[in-house]
């Protein structure tokens, strides 16, 4: 068995703790004591370990704990090594001098073999501070002055090539071997949409040269994901505000792209945010975790039709695990930290930890545990973290003393492969800590209603997952996508059907009232079938000139013989027109 480590950042300095199954402090690194410990990292394939603790930025090796350089960088605030380890990158925040002239240069390359400083460059924004290395480090990108610079085999002195668009907003290199691909993301401006583009390095000849396209008008920021085989692209794209005034998270849309070409845009089921979208592993399905609370999650295929419905539940994350065999579903922040622990290949349940006030979920890279944490500054107080096996069992507890805080824990990494994928367990694998299970919390009761017997009052009941449904005849396969908009077609006829028996009671009830009333508006509901949208407005247009033909008429104005036929249609074109609204 591997011996892999986890290591824990906070105000009791920087240590590292054995994995499973012993879980004591590592003997071989050195506790650093320093309450001042600003960053950590660890090298892609674990074997080299960062951190800076306000005085020097330290690498050491993980298994030996031998310290292999030491950089004078007080200041340093994040480090991150490159794929293979030939350099280390380090930030500080960026100060111009007193007299307003251009500061140093704070974003710094360190050659690892020779510990010299290889390049340095001026990078004012934390956000996306680090180059993007290529996973050979064949090449190596970052975005300067909205275009993206690439260097090639770490010559950080030439330019080897530039992808020049009017603004290049972000964009993510494909993980894997080459050819490397890079994703833009260009955002709209005067009334033009923004644009994710791919490319494949290093062909950038304008938009012709493209491997695929895909343009929105609703974007003020996007996230953009690589499946692991680099074939495909999903965009989230997020505006800051709904116009709607639905939702306080402004509204998102999720779009697939393909290097082939293709493009769609997912049809997410329930309204509302999207709050995470996860690729398994395996590349060919993705799950979404979308719609107001209770969210509804969903994996879909690479055609963008769902596979499998979790129904709905207090979840606003997913996670698949490394070999993508296994799928969490969980709900931290603002929810109680509920997790549902899937089988992913048969869609069966196999726990329900609840790790409640976490801030923090990562898989271990042997697929078989979990970390959670509570860390500060997100949540100040129980500072601490959780080691689970994914079926359910806590394994081990930590928690800091209480005038203590913890920042950060992170496993060692490892490269895919190392650990091979095992069996998917169902049966609680044995722990000597009791579980993790939070007193439920009773509901507020007035004392009126104390000495009754309890009766539900949910505000809404949890759809199950479509495996788990009452079986009504109904076949269990998900929607595809014309059944989606038959269904949502259908669910719109149903709206404007009540909504115009509602208006003709309003009618009825508005005519005995006075006859020159303004009309309240009435928000205009489509049948869902464009055609009989365009009669429904025709017929009230017409009645519209009725009506002032009438008012004229009473006003005592002499109309013509045509103005006056008109008039005489009214009824009919007003039974047409209820016709039309009742769908028959």
């Amino acid at each position: 068995s591997y011996f892999f480590t986890l290591s824990v950042r906070g105000s009791e300095g920087l240590y590292m703790v054995n994995g499973p199954p012993s879980f004591t402090e590592s003997t071989a690194f050195q506790r650093d004591s320093g309450k001042n410990c600003k960053a950590v990292a660890f090298s892609k394939d674990g074997s080299l370990f960062a951190w800076c603790n306000g005085e020097k930025v330290n690498v050491v090796n993980v298994t030996s704990a031998e310290l292999l350089c030491s950089f004078d960088l007080p200041k340093a605030v994040c480090l991150q090594f490159s794929p293979k380890n030939n350099v280390l990158a380090t930030w500080q925040a960026y100060t111009t001098a007193k007299d307003g002239t251009a500061g140093v240069p704070n974003l710094q390359l360190h050659d690892m073999k020779t510990g010299k400083c290889l390049k340095s460059f001026i990078q004012k924004k934390m956000q996306n501070w680090c180059p993007c290395w290529a996973d050979d480090e064949s090449i190596c990108a970052r975005n300067v002055n909205n275009e993206v610079h690439f260097f090639e085999n770490n010559n950080f002195n030439t330019i080897a090539n530039k992808l020049h668009l009017q603004k290049v907003n972000d964009f993510v290199l494909s993980p894997g071997v080459q050819p490397t691909k890079v994703a833009v993301y260009v955002p709209g401006s005067k009334g033009a949409p923004s644009f994710v583009r791919l490319y494949q390095y290093p062909n950038f000849g304008g938009p012709q040269s493209a491997l695929a396209n895909k343009s929105f008008f609703k974007a003020d920021k996007v996230t953009m994901l690589w499946n692991k085989k680099a074939t495909a692209v999903l965009v989230i794209a997020s505006t800051e505000v709904d116009k709607t005034g639905a939702s306080y998270y402004g509204e998102q849309t999720l779009h697939y792209i393909a290097t082939n070409g293709e493009s769609a845009v997912v049809q997410l089921p329930k309204n509302g945010p999207i709050y995470d979208v996860v690729w398994n592993p395996n590349s060919v399905e993705f799950c979404a975790v979308y719609g107001f609370m209770p969210a509804k999650a969903t994996v879909f295929n690479l055609k963008c039709d769902p596979v499998f419905d979790f129904g709905t539940g207090p979840r606003n994350a997913a996670y698949y695990s490394p070999h993508g065999h296994i799928l969490v579903l969980a709900g931290f922040g603002n929810l109680r930290g509920q997790m549902e622990v899937w089988d992913v290949k048969n869609y069966k349940l196999i726990s329900k930890p609840v790790a409640s006030d976490s801030t923090y979920f990562a898989w271990c890279p042997d697929g078989e545990h979990i970390v959670t944490a509570t860390c500060a500054p997100r949540l100040r107080v129980s500072n601490g973290y959780k080691i689970w096996h994914y079926t359910g069992s806590l394994l081990h507890n930590y928690e800091v003393p209480s005038n203590e805080e913890m920042w950060q824990v992170s496993w060692q990494p490892f490269l895919d492969g190392v650990f091979p994928a095992k069996a998917v367990k169902y049966q609680a694998v044995p722990s000597e800590l009791p579980g993790a299970e939070p007193k439920p919390a009773q509901a507020y009761r007035p004392p009126a209603l104390r000495n009754k017997p309890v009766t539900s009052s949910k505000l809404h009941e949890d759809e199950p997952p479509q495996n788990m449904k009452p079986q009504s005849g109904s076949s269990d396969k998900p929607l595809s996508k014309t059944a989606l908009k038959n269904q949502r077609k259908h669910e719109a006829k149903k709206a404007a059907k009540q909504e115009a028996k509602a208006d003709a009671n309003q009618d009825s009830m508005q005519s005995s009232a006075s006859q020159n009333a303004p009309r309240s508006v009435v928000p205009a509901i489509t049948s869902g079938d464009p055609e009989v949208d365009k009669k429904i407005k025709n017929l009230k247009k017409k009645l519209k000139a009725i009506e002032q033909l009438k008012e004229q008429a009473a006003a005592g104005k002499q109309l013509e013989k045509n103005q006056l036929e008109k008039i005489q249609k009214e009824t009919a074109l007003l039974q047409e027109l209820e016709d039309l609204e009742l769908g028959l």
